[in-house]
C-alpha cells in the first residue's frame, strides 16, 4: 500500500471546503454482510483445495503449457483472496477505532490465511525445481508470460524452508506480526493528547507541529511527548518483540543482515541500496544541515527545536485551497505532461475512489491501495486545504495511475517493488510543483513554495534514510539483548542529530518520537524506498527537462510494466543506471540546487 513518507499527519478540522469526497467500497463488496463475501470465501477455499489436490507433488512432471495453465489458475484464486483482504483493510483504515471493523478485518485475515495455506506448496515446489528442469519448461511459448514472476520467485530460493515450516510460519502470521501490527494501530488510534482543553488524536496533535504560532507548536510537542512517554513501555515491547521475531525468522532463512529480506523483496541489489544510503548520508551537510541553518535565520532563532522543523516561514500565508481547485491543479499538471496520464487519473475524481474526509478514527497520512486488477485502486488522504495537501494528492494519484496502468499485467505481475512504486507518485508531485511554481509571479511566494518543496524533499530523502539508519542500528542492537526505551530513544536522537544537523537543539522529550512511525512496525526497512524513488525521479526528471526524445511514451511504458521488469530494464531506455553511484549523486544535486536558489534569495 504505497503512501506518502511517514512524516505528515492528519487532523480532525474542516478543510478549505466541506465537500470532501469519501470512498464507496461497493465495487469490492456492497457491505460486510454481503452474501458475496461468504460466497467468495467458499469458492476460494474449494478452488484452493482442488488446486492442491491436482498439483501438489506433480509440478516437476508438468509440461510448460500445463504449468502456464496452473499458474493462471493460481492467479485467479489469489486475486479472489486479494479482493477480500483489500475490502477488510480499507474498511479498517477508514475507522480503525471501530471494534466491529477490527473484528471483521481479523476474521477475514484468518480465513484467507487458512485458505491460502492450501496454495503455499505451489511457490515452494516451483522453487525446488532445478535450473535445467525449469529451463526446459520455459521453452514453451505459453510460459513466457510468467518468466518474470518465476524469476522473482527464484530470488528467494536460497532462503526457503521446508514445506512444514513454511506452512507453520504462514498460519502463525495472524497471531504473530499481524497481531502486533493491529495492536499498534489500535493503540495509536485510541490515544488522546490533551491540548488547550481538547482531547486530540495523535494525528491531530502532530498537525499542530506545523502551526504558525511557536507557542502552540511547543505546547503540542510537549503534550505529544508526554502521551508517548506514558505509553513508551508498550511501544518498546512491540518493537522489541517484532525485531526479535524478525531475527529468528531471518536466521532460519539465512538472511545475512536484518535488511536483506527487504532488498530481495524490492528486487534491488544490496550494493545499490548501500550506494543510495552512503550517497545521501554523505550529503546530509550540504542538504539538511545547510537548509535548516537557513530556516533558523529566517525564523530569527539561534537554534531550532524539533517542533520548529515543519514551522511555516514568516511570510508563508498558505492560502486554503478548496478540493475542487486542488483537483484541477493536479489534473492540469498531469495533462500538460501527457493527456493520457490525465485521462487515467480523472476517474478517481468522477467516481468514489478517494477518501479525503477528516474524521476521528481514520488512518493518518495517506496511501494508495491497488486492491485487484479486476477492480481499481482506492486513495486515502486527509485533506486540510494546504499546498502540502495538494502535493499529497498529486503523490497518491500518481500511485493510483501507476496501479491502473500496471493492472493490465494481471494480479501476479501488476505489483511493483517498493523501490519503483514511488516513481509515479514522486513524478506526479514534481509535475504539480513545477506547474504551481511556474504560475506564481510573486517573488516572496515563490521563495515560500521553493522552501516547502525542499522541506518535502528532505522529508522524503534525508529523513527516510535517517529512519533507515535508525532501523539498522535498532535491529542490530536488538540481536544482543532487549532494548530499554531509553536505549531506543538514544539511537533515535543520534540519527536525528546526524541527519538534521547543528541547527537543532534536540531535547530529551524528542527521544520518544520514534514510537508513532507505523512503517517501523508494519514494514521494517520499507522507508529507504521513498529516498530511492525521490532520487530516481530527480534523475528521471532531469532527463525529461533535457528533452529526451519520446520521454512521455517511454514513461507510460515504464508504468505499464508493473512488476514485469526490474529497475535496470526500466531505466535503460532513459540512459540511467541505479547501480552507478553518480546516479544517486544526480538525485541529491537537484535538492542542493534548490537550496542554492534559496540561499541566493537571501
Amino acid at each position: 500500500m504505497p503512501g506518502t513518507p511517514p512524516d505528515n499527519a492528519a487532523a480532525e478540522k474542516p478543510a478549505a471546503d466541506t465537500e470532501l469526497p469519501s470512498w464507496d467500497l461497493g465495487d469490492l463488496y456492497e457491505s460486510p454482510e454481503s452474501p458475496a463475501i461468504e460466497a467468495d470465501l467458499t469458492a476460494a477455499e474449494n478452488a484452493a483445495k482442488a488446486f492442491e489436490s491436482a498439483h501438489a507433488g506433480h509440478l516437476a512432471t508438468l509440461a510448460g503449457e500445463a504449468l502456464a495453465t496452473a499458474i493462471a489458475a493460481y492467479e485467479r484464486i489469489e486475486e479472489r483472496l486479494g479482493r477480500l483482504v483489500s475490502y477488510a483493510q480499507l474498511r479498517f483504515a477508514a475507522c480503525s477505532t471501530d471494534p466491529e471493523r477490527g473484528r471483521f478485518y481479523q476474521t477475514i485475515t484468518e480465513r484467507v490465511t487458512a485458505i491460502s495455506s492450501h496454495l503455499l506448496f505451489f511457490t515452494l515446489e516451483l522453487n525446488r525445481l532445478d535450473e535445467a528442469t525449469l529451463a526446459r519448461k520455459l521453452a514453451a511459448p505459453a510460459l513466457a508470460r510468467w518468466r518474470p514472476w518465476l524469476a522473482d520467485l527464484r530470488v528467494f530460493r536460497p532462503h526457503q524452508l521446508s514445506d512444514e515450516l513454511e506452512k507453520l510460519l504462514h498460519e502463525k502470521e495472524v497471531t504473530g506480526h499481524a497481531a502486533w501490527s493491529r495492536l499498534f494501530d489500535e493503540t495509536i488510534a485510541g490515544l488522546r493528547v490533551p491540548l488547550d482543553g481538547e482531547a486530540l488524536t495523535v494525528n491531530a496533535a502532530l498537525e499542530k507541529l506545523a502551526d504558525r504560532d511557536r507557542a502552540v507548536r511547543a505546547a503540542a510537542a510537549s503534550a505529544i511527548g508526554t502521551v508517548f512517554s506514558e505509553n513508551i513501555r508498550l511501544f518498546s515491547f512491540i518493537t522489541n518483540t517484532l525485531a526479535k521475531d524478525k531475527e529468528i525468522i531471518d536466521t532460519w532463512r539465512r538472511y545475512p543482515e536484518p535488511w536483506s529480506q527487504r532488498n530481495r523483496a524490492n528486487m534491488v541489489e544490496d550494493e545499490v541500496v548501500a550506494a543510495l544510503e552512503e550517497t545521501v548520508a554523505a550529503a546530509f551537510p550540504r542538504l539538511a544541515h545547510r537548509y535548516y541553518a537557513l530556516k533558523a535565520k529566517w525564523l530569527g532563532l539561534a537554534k531550532l527545536q524539533h517542533w520548529d522543523r515543519n514551522a511555516p516561514l514568516p511570510e508563508d500565508h498558505d492560502r486554503e485551497i478548496p478540493w475542487a481547485d486542488a483537483k484541477c491543479r493536479v489534473l492540469d499538471a498531469y495533462g500538460a505532461f501527457s493527456p493520457e496520464l490525465a485521462a487515467t487519473a480523472r476517474p478517481f475524481f468522477e467516481r468514489p475512489w478517494i477518501d479525503a474526509t477528516l474524521r476521528p478514527g481514520k488512518s493518518g497520512g495517506a496511501f494508495a491501495h491497488p486492491t485487484v486488477p479486476s477492480a481499481h485502486p482506492y486513495l486515502l488522504l486527509n485533506y486540510h486545504g494546504r499546498t502540502r495537501d495538494v502535493m499529497t494528492l498529486a503523490h497518491e494519484l500518481g500511485h493510483g495511475v501507476h496501479q491502473v496502468l500496471a493492472g493490465g499485467q494481471g494480479y501476479l505481475l501488476a505489483n511493483t517493488p517498493l523501490t519503483l512504486a514511488e516513481t509515479a507518485s514522486v513524478f506526479g508531485e514534481m509535475l504539480t510543483f513545477r506547474a504551481l511554481l511556474a504560475a506564481e509571479t510573486d517573488p516572496a511566494r515563490r521563495r515560500v513554495m521553493l522552501a516547502a518543496k525542499v522541506e518535502d524533499m528532505l522529508n522524503t530523502v534525508v529523513r527516510q534514510i535517517a529512519f533507515y539508519r535508525f532501523e539498522k542500528k535498532l535491529h542490530l542492537a536488538r540481536r544482543h539483548s532487549e532494548l530499554l526505551p531509553d536505549q531506543i530513544g538514544e539511537i533515535w536522537l543520534d540519527v536525528q542529530r546526524e541527519s538534521l544537523g547543528p541547527a537543532f537543539d534536540f531535547g530529551t522529550d524528542y527521544a520518544v518520537y520514534w514510537a508513532y512511525i507505523p512503517h517501523f512496525i508494519h514494514s521494517p526497512f520499507y522507508v529507504y524506498a521513498y529516498a530511492f524513488g525521490d532520487c530516481l525521479v530527480n534523475a528521471l526528471y532531469g532527463v525529461f527537462e533535457d528533452g529526451h526524445p519520446g520521454f512521455a511514451t517511454k514513461y507510460l511504458d515504464l508504468l505499464r510494466a508493473g512488476g514485469s521488469k526490474r529497475h535496470r530494464e526500466l531505466l535503460a531506455p532513459f540512459g540511467l543506471d541505479a547501480a552507478d553511484p553518480a546516479f544517486w549523486r544526480r538525485g541529491t544535486d537537484i535538492i542542493a540546487g534548490f537550496i542554492d536558489q534559496l540561499e541566493a534569495m537571501g
